[in-house]
């Protein structure tokens, strides 16, 4: 029988999965438990939390404004024992081990963790740039940030930002060609191709409805993904590029957007930790501080929910 927290636990988990399954992998249980206890706080609260079809299920209305008291919840009941657990009068000393794709580690990640350390420097940071998933239980690694679904169960996942795919080229280049409409159109202008620097394979421009293309003959080719912006920021190519390194430059006019309708669905920008032992109050602190961070727009752009 699940007391009232859990319940709680599991629903907020829930709410911020495409699925039961989904949610019962980032919880490390059954999606029977996860089920279970929708169910139960659907008893409890005499109104549905979820409509639920055959593939995935969708948080109502009621079960919006529930969820986002339960995450308050949850967040103030962290902080209870992270305030007065014996560690918190030594202050936060010892390592924290991070990991984080290059780019967002080298823009976002070192910024967000400046004060921090400031404020704490009994703190050891040990961050590890990679753009691939990392075996963070074998690399003692503390916190992982990626983009994508992590669907591990000895990682408890959350979600804390959407990304966004957009194809930009400097206002220069779009008024010395034409503004493309297609994939056909597309190929035909210079583009840029960015190569995954684990396999030297290239990575696919992704549009709407699962459409995927590589450029036949790119402008620019480099494993780099701030190398690549650097080059269709000079007007040289057009290139497709996460939100968080287009806005900025979006926002100054340095950059434009194109085939906007063609755009993919954003992608989840996830925080994950083993889920296995106790959480030192030095890596609760960590991690919620980056939370905060990457969750709030006016210092990490955001996606479209």
């Amino acid at each position: 029988m699940l007391n009232r927290m859990e319940l709680i636990r599991i629903f907020s988990v829930a709410a911020q999965s495409t699925t039961f399954r989904e949610a019962a992998t980032r919880l490390g249980t059954s999606p029977q438990t996860v089920t279970r206890a929708i169910k139960e706080l659907e008893r409890t609260f005499g109104e549905l939390l979820f409509h639920r079809s055959t593939r995935q299920v969708h948080v109502t209305a009621f079960g919006a404004g529930l969820a986002l008291q339960a995450r308050e919840t949850l967040e103030r009941v962290d902080q209870l024992f992270v305030a007065n657990s014996k560690q918190q009068d030594q202050g936060l000393v010892g390592r924290v081990g991070i990991t984080a794709p290059h780019a967002i580690g080298k823009l976002y990640l070192t910024e967000f963790l400046k004060p921090l350390m400031r404020e704490h420097p009994g703190l050891s940071i040990d961050l590890s740039l990679d753009d691939q998933l990392t075996d963070a239980v074998a690399s003692k690694i503390d916190i992982g940030i990626r983009i994508g679904a992590v669907r591990d169960r000895r990682y408890i996942a959350r979600t804390v930002a959407r990304v966004e795919l957009k194809i930009v080229a400097a206002p220069a280049l779009v008024d010395a060609v034409q503004r493309p409409d297609s994939i056909e159109a597309l190929q035909r202008l210079p583009l840029s191709m960015l190569m995954d620097r684990n396999n030297g394979r290239p990575w696919p421009w992704v549009l709407a409805d699962g459409q995927a293309f590589l450029p036949a003959s790119p402008a620019f080719t480099c494993d780099d993904p701030e190398t690549e912006r650097e080059m269709v920021l000079a007007g040289l190519a057009f290139g497709q590029m996460p939100s968080y390194l287009a806005q900025p430059f979006l926002s100054e006019g340095r950059l434009v957007e194109v085939m906007q309708n063609a755009a993919p669905a954003p992608s989840d920008l996830i925080m994950y930790r083993p889920q296995s032992g106790p959480v030192p109050p030095r890596v609760r602190q960590v991690y919620d501080h980056l939370v905060n961070s990457f969750s709030n727009p006016q210092i990490f752009p955001q996606g479209k929910h």
